[in-house]
């Protein structure tokens, strides 16, 4: 039989996986891929895939922690010179939680390094370090905890925490033990913890008490999920409750003694899966995002890339770095908290329950933070009290921005206030940091997310996956195989074989590329929202709004907003038993902070008689935007 027959399922991105029977065979695209690039090609910088690549795609050496010399850009004064001449060494064999917290805790000068400082307290500045050994030893103990459980490989463990050490070492854990992480927001209400544990087979959560309510209620329909670890003390009335000491148990320090201190990691392959992250789609439920543990290897030049080529000091010791984005999203992830401690790096971990842009500069000056990540959202909600901050300026190293357009007046701003330019980036949940901005390299164009970070292959396609010529609108894709790029979605491999188009991945978003290689975001050819740098998709909120019994019938778009970029507006048909009000429109929305998610919730909502549908009974929402707009 011709093995084209004996194909079952393909993954995408940078390999393929060929089931021949009972045998899994892995296939990764080695450098078999020419880029030519035609006359009228919009890209300046002549690309030669050999040098993107290694003649091998995969070295053969055994385990060993990589140098961190490796994947990094170099020649960073010119541009052209950095993109042309950089090269990915990505190993066989490599492991994210290996990498980011043994590399450091092994080596006699790092081990007492602080990886995670702690804010407890903000206004009292109480906080705790943890270094490098603090993490290993505790995630040792951790392990042995998972081993007791009888956790196995490549089980889903779901991470229900908000920054702070015992996120970073649930993630470092689950990594470090050969099974994929997948982080879950802690403003998600039950319906959506309900589906991502579901879909995703997640044999634990850990969680704290704070958002242990939200699992009880969802328990029933979580069947594989064998352990949920409570990080904090339990108290004594919980403990009469029947999930105690066998689904349910805690896990703090006094617990954690009883078990070993030695644990020897998982040796992973750097293509063997590692984290998923759910990212919302306007058709359907949520996606999960499956990465590989390369994932962290193809984030590094764009990391580097807009924070000024970090890190670039003799010590890494110097630096700490900081973001508000939770940790639940790439964004806070693999944007900050993974590559610092790849890197060594100090993370200051904040849980705030309300953005105070006084108090953030506060935490910035007084915890000496001199790299950070602000989503847009932030720096427009921190230049809404202008006046007050220019009593505090601070004075930052690199700034890194992405999620959505700065503008000129609040580029300037930054500048004023941070004394740095801002450098804003671009990419998604299935391919990260594929472009940005190196204000030390190339001068920034406002309103443009940059040129392609080294490494990456991004262009402007059409349908049929041509190179368009510069200004002409088109698809923003990446060339792949890429580091950085997604497998599959889980349980989804249709869907994502939906954003392939040759070896082109699409991202989903229109742009243009002028003369001088800047690429511009037009929009998106979906309905995703883009609100406070979150992604979401409309359908979930739907489903949520139709099971509220006022509801009849809902669309729900993205509107404008000059704070979050768009708001979630949810035109709603009512049931005739109802009529409209205020209070119904609070109810509605209280419903939805509490079955769904407090960030998905419509800010506003519109009563109509019906809805504008197609012919086959989609609704259409730009007619809904138009709608809004006329307003």
């Amino acid at each position: 039989m011709p093995l084209s027959q004996k194909i079952n399922r393909i993954f995408f991105g940078s390999r393929f996986i060929i089931q021949q029977q009972k045998q899994i065979l892995q296939y990764p695209i080695l450098n078999s891929i020419k880029t030519n690039l035609s006359s009228s090609s919009s890209s300046k910088v002549i690309i030669n895939n050999s040098n993107v690549y290694n003649k091998r795609f995969y070295s053969t050496t055994p385990y060993k922690f990589l140098d961190r010399k490796l994947n990094k850009i170099e020649n960073l004064k010119n541009y052209e010179e950095a993109y042309n001449s950089f090269k990915w060494t990505i190993p066989e064999y490599f492991n994210i939680g290996q990498e980011i917290c043994d590399k450091h805790a092994n080596d006699p000068n790092k081990m007492n390094h602080v990886a995670i400082k702690h804010i407890i307290d903000e206004d009292k500045n109480l906080f705790k370090e943890y270094t490098f050994k603090d993490l290993q030893i505790k995630s040792n103990q951790l392990a042995n905890k998972y081993k007791e459980i009888g956790l196995n490989k490549k089980d889903r463990v779901g991470v229900l925490l908000s920054q702070g050490f015992e996120c970073a070492l649930s993630h470092t854990t689950t990594l470090r033990s050969g099974m994929i992480t997948m982080p879950l927001f802690t403003l998600f209400g039950p319906e959506a913890l309900e589906f991502r544990l579901s879909n995703s087979s997640a044999s634990c959560v850990l969680t704290d008490l704070e958002n242990l309510e939200k699992l009880l209620g969802i328990l029933p329909s979580l069947p594989n999920l064998k352990k949920i670890i409570v990080f904090g003390k339990l108290s004594e009335k919980f403990k009469d409750n029947p999930h105690y000491g066998n689904l349910i148990e805690e896990w703090n320090d006094e617990i954690s003694e009883n078990y070993s201190k030695e644990f020897k990691a998982v040796k992973s392959k750097s293509d063997d899966e590692a984290v998923i992250i759910f990212t919302s789609g306007t058709t359907g439920n949520p996606k999960g995002c499956l990465h590989a543990h390369r994932v962290l290897l193809g984030h590094l030049p764009g990391v580097q890339f807009p924070q000024n080529n970090f890190p670039n000091r003799k010590s890494t010791d110097e630096y700490i770095f900081y973001t508000p984005a939770d940790w639940a999203w790439i964004g806070g992830l693999f944007d900050v908290l993974i590559p610092s401690l790849y890197h060594g790096v100090t993370v200051l971990a904040h849980r705030m329950t309300k953005f105070e842009p006084m108090k953030i500069c506060k935490l910035l000056i007084d915890h000496r933070v001199d790299t950070a990540f602000l989503p847009p959202s932030a720096l427009k909600i921190m230049k809404q009290q202008e006046e007050q901050l220019k009593l505090t300026p601070v004075k930052m190293t690199s700034i890194g921005s992405g999620g959505e357009s700065l503008g000129e007046k609040l580029l300037q701003w930054g500048k004023d206030q941070f004394n740095v330019e801002i450098a804003e980036f671009y990419g998604q949940t299935e391919a990260n940091l594929l472009v940005g901005n190196c204000p030390s390299v190339f001068p920034i164009k406002n309103g443009s997310i940059g040129k392609p970070i080294p490494g990456h292959i991004v262009e402007i396609i059409d349908s049929n996956g041509n190179i368009l010529p510069f200004d002409q609108v088109g698809d923003i894709a990446l060339k792949t195989p890429d580091p950085v790029s997604f497998l599959t979605y889980w349980n989804n491999d249709s869907a994502a074989k939906k954003k392939m188009n040759g070896h082109w991945l699409v991202t989903g978003d229109l742009g243009r590329k002028d003369k001088d290689g800047y690429i511009w975001y037009v929009g998106r050819d979906d309905d995703i929202i883009n609100s406070s740098g979150y992604r979401i998709g409309p359908s979930e909120i739907e489903n949520c709004l139709l099971k509220h019994p006022s509801v009849s019938n809902v669309g729900v778009v993205g509107v404008p907003d000059e704070i979050r970029g768009e708001l979630v507006k949810a035109f709603i048909v009512l049931n005739p038993s109802y009529t409209p009000s205020d209070q119904l429109k609070k109810d509605i929305q209280n419903y939805v902070k509490t079955i769904l998610s407090a960030h998905e919730y419509p800010r506003e909502i519109e009563f109509i008689k019906e809805l504008p549908t197609t012919t086959t009974g989609k609704i259409i929402r730009k007619d809904l935007r138009l709608l809004h707009n006329k307003k």
